[in-house]
């Protein structure tokens, strides 16, 4: 079950990174207004998504890698906050309602925390 939660992830912020650079527009609008260079942030975020992605690959930089999709998602913490203020907002074809961009806060981020933490922690092999 791990191998699959690390595949599914690898999958998942190779994808969302490269999203980054194929739909900028999405992202940057997201981006608080106080945050200065919106377009490099959205730059950064694709760049470290997919670094962090095959750095979970091989088991030696595992451990770090998690630890950097953690750090991650922490620093985006600010974004899903103002998401909150500025709902209703529309991202493509998706409405982000108030209720939407609370569970993305409390509910969705503490899991993508888990989840990274239980990837990147060391396989216990049992006797």
């Amino acid at each position: 079950m791990k191998k699959a939660a690390l595949i599914l992830m690898i999958i998942g912020y190779a994808l969302a990174g490269i999203n980054h650079f194929i739909n900028p527009a999405s992202y940057i609008k997201i981006i608080p207004s106080y945050l200065p260079f919106p377009k490099t942030l959205n730059l950064l975020a694709g760049i470290f998504e997919v670094l962090f992605a095959m750095l979970l690959i091989p088991v030696k930089t595992r451990k770090p890698a998690a630890f950097g999709i953690i750090l991650m998602l922490v620093a985006f913490l600010p974004v899903h906050i103002s998401m909150i203020a500025d709902a209703p907002l529309q991202l493509g074809s998706l409405t982000v309602t108030p209720l939407l961009a609370w569970v993305r806060l409390v509910i969705l981020q503490p899991l993508l925390i888990a989840w990274a933490w239980w990837c990147g922690m060391p396989t216990i092999k049992r006797q």
